[in-house]
């Protein structure tokens, strides 16, 4: 499938999960990715040219250092020109409870999940005004729809997300950059990692909350690639009118609220 050739985008966190999967959704269609994260890449095989004519591009990039943002996009530029799309998936977890919140960690959480987003996106604009029309997607969460039990960081930048993602297709229709955010839902990725190694979706309590009562209709966590065909949608001509909008991937968890 090849509705991306010729096209270029940026995805960040792509190193695993979410990210990674995007990242090879948009290559394996036919764009040249440039495959962003603090981390180093995982997969030996993220690099594999099978169904792509587009180029693969890992680069190290931490996103609250803004200097850094500018030199990424500098390298960009010099190589593509241009960039159609950006993808802000890059975000870290916490899982604190209200009385045992540690400010700082806070912080760190809303500089990483929420203004990493946003300084990416301007570092990006005139790249994107370049190559316009052009869109913008950005990986919140549920969590960012609805209240949950210890997580108020991950929560409220999610949360924040979502509206600042509403904010920018505002700023930015006359542009003809379009910005959506995607919503997943229960994703087996590493962020569902317990201390031990094991997925918090293979506990009993997450069995009987969420399968049992059926609080997650379709029966399963996602996958990443559950995110990847979605992100990619956003990003194409088939969602052309679209803008401002969360598109929801949880399983049919919400609708359960």
């Amino acid at each position: 499938m090849d509705r991306f050739h010729n096209k270029t985008f940026l995805v960040t966190g792509a190193a695993r999960g979410i990210g990674l999967a995007i990242a090879r959704r948009l290559w394996r269609d036919g764009a040249n990715v440039i495959a962003a994260d603090i981390d180093d890449f995982v997969a030996p095989d993220a690099t594999d040219p099978v169904g792509s004519a587009g180029q693969f591009v890992p680069i190290r990039l931490d996103i609250t250092d803004r200097p850094g943002i500018k030199t990424a996009m500098a390298t960009i530029a010099n190589r593509f020109s241009t960039l159609d799309g950006l993808v802000n998936n890059a975000a870290i977890l916490d899982a604190s409870p209200l009385q045992s919140l540690d400010y700082d960690r806070y912080r760190e959480v809303m500089r990483t999940n929420l203004d990493g987003a946003l300084l990416c996106t301007l570092e990006a604009l005139p790249l994107l005004i370049r190559s316009a029309p052009a869109a913008i997607v950005n990986v919140a969460s549920i969590m960012g729809l609805a209240g949950l039990r210890d997580a108020i960081p991950y929560s409220t930048a999610k949360a924040a997300l979502i509206n600042l993602t509403r904010n920018l297709a505002i700023e930015l229709a006359d542009r003809a950059i379009r910005v959506n955010a995607l919503a997943p839902g229960f994703v087996d990725t590493r962020m569902a990692r317990l201390a031990d190694g094991s997925s918090e979706y293979a506990t009993a309590e997450f069995a009987e909350v969420y399968i049992k009562h059926r609080k997650l209709p379709m029966g399963r966590p996602g996958t990443a690639d559950d995110i990847a065909g979605p992100a990619a949608f956003l990003l194409s001509d088939d969602a052309r009118y679209i803008t401002g909008q969360t598109l929801v991937v949880d399983g049919g968890v919400i609708a359960t609220y």
